[in-house]
């Protein structure tokens, strides 16, 4: 038996409210972590962390246009999606300029609070990914969006946990800067494909 016109209603109604109440704990849990890692990321001179605190904003601010988009029409959605691709690249620029100083002046992080702010970062993108994941087809390139940067934070904060080890290991600037470099390129790669989704959507809407 098929589902009447208001029982297919209320399930929307409820998903919407669900995927609402998602993005914005999302939201906060990259708002709040952002604040910690770069406060640990200045302290000592981390370029994996500081690429990877001004992902954590970027975040923010991708769940808070996600927040405020979700009540558009499809057009409207996919042209929020391309402007997402673009905030997406800040952290790839974000992490030339620091990736620039650590070359110039040979810095080397504190391996310790390297790897301890990777594990919580790790942590936090982790849950941040489970949230996302059950609402990935349902809000178009918007929640697609907010997915695949939280899929590939869990992927740079593994690494930034072995850049810190690697650290401890070789007291090298090598293991941190190529870490804050690959965050880099990892979110270069997401824009793209947030990007082509967008455009996609937007021309089915247009059609």
């Amino acid at each position: 038996m098929t589902e009447t016109r208001p029982d297919i209603e209320l399930a929307d109604l409820r998903e919407n409210r669900a995927l609402r109440l998602t993005v914005r704990n999302v939201a906060a849990l990259n708002l709040g972590y952002f604040g910690i890692e770069f406060a640990v990321a200045l302290a000592i001179g981390s370029v994996a962390l500081v690429a990877d605190s001004v992902d954590f904003l970027e975040d923010a601010a991708v769940n808070i246009v996600i927040l405020a988009g979700l009540g558009l029409p499809v057009a409207r959605r996919a042209q929020l999606g391309m402007l997402l691709a673009t905030i997406i690249l800040v952290p790839s620029l974000a992490t030339a300029w620091t990736a620039w100083q650590s070359f110039a002046y040979g810095l080397v992080p504190e391996p310790t609070p390297l790897t301890l702010t990777g594990l919580g970062a790790l942590a936090v993108n982790f849950v941040c990914a489970r949230l996302l994941a059950q609402h990935r087809t349902s809000g178009g390139s918007l929640t697609r969006a907010a997915f695949l940067s939280a899929r590939n934070d869990v992927i740079a904060n593994a690494a930034i946990i072995a850049a810190g080890l690697l650290t401890a290991a070789t007291l090298s600037r090598w293991p941190d800067l190529l870490v804050g470099v690959g965050i880099g390129l990892l979110n270069a790669g997401a824009a793209r494909e947030v990007w082509v989704a967008a455009r996609a959507e937007h021309a089915a809407a247009r059609a």
